[in-house]
């Protein structure tokens, strides 16, 4: 089988699965309301973006479900009720509810960050960061402004934005792939990666297999790579 054949193999695959995803899967918070929040861009856009500044060292259904969680301490889930919360009253509702392995200073300090900035840089409304169709190189570079978001975070929120919750943008283009183990072993198990591959090996790999959406083979990858058990980690 040629090259050229098995990529297109690839990116028919991945955009079968694509079209199956439903809004909130791989949240997996065990919240049925903080899921519904997350998926609700219209009211609760602030929701997800402080949740993908959360996804550092914690498993994900914990990361996604911060958001809910500070809200119920703050007594409300608009905008307003975590824009007036202090510091020492975020960092002392993520130590009281062990909401991250971070949670003294680092994550505290994001989390208000993430607050701060949705309110002076898009009005307290967290959807301008995606409003009006934006090329997605934009909405990467708007997450990457966020204190916390590297370009890992930046483009897994941007993904998920156009793979779930069907954000319209320009392209897809510099979406690229999350070059994470199970998505490493994946490709080696296709043959088209060589096992100890840099992560940027993975990336480029992708922009290759299907340039107008690197990002689109990710969560194919993803699921089928935890099913395989690697010679090689």
């Amino acid at each position: 089988m040629s090259v050229s054949t098995i990529y297109a193999r690839l990116v028919n695959q991945a955009t079968e699965r694509l079209n199956s995803c439903s809004p909130a899967e791989g949240f997996d918070t065990g919240i049925p309301e903080a899921e519904q929040m997350l998926v609700n861009l219209d009211k609760f856009p602030h929701h997800f973006v402080l949740a993908c500044l959360m996804d550092r060292q914690l498993g994900a259904g914990e990361a996604w479900a911060v958001p809910y969680r500070v809200g119920l301490r703050a007594g409300g889930f608009e905008f307003a009720d975590y824009q007036a919360l202090s510091f020492k009253r975020i960092q002392r509702i993520f130590e009281e509810e062990r909401l991250h392995r971070f949670r003294k200073k680092v994550m505290p300090t994001i989390f208000l960050n993430g607050t701060q900035r949705i309110g002076t840089c898009y009005h307290g409304d967290a959807k301008e960061i995606w409003a009006e169709n934006p090329p997605c190189a934009l909405v990467i570079r708007r997450f990457l402004e966020f204190e916390g978001a590297g370009p890992k975070i930046a483009t897994m929120a941007t993904n998920i934005l156009v793979r779930q919750l069907k954000v319209p943008m320009r392209d897809r283009s510099a979406i690229d792939i999350s070059a994470d183990r199970q998505v490493m072993k994946y490709f080696q198990a296709q043959g088209l990666l060589r096992v100890g591959a840099k992560k940027e090996e993975l990336i480029y790999l992708a922009r290759e297999i299907n340039p107008e959406y690197p990002g689109l083979l990710d969560l194919l990858a993803w699921e089928q790579g935890r099913l395989i058990r690697s010679k090689s980690t």
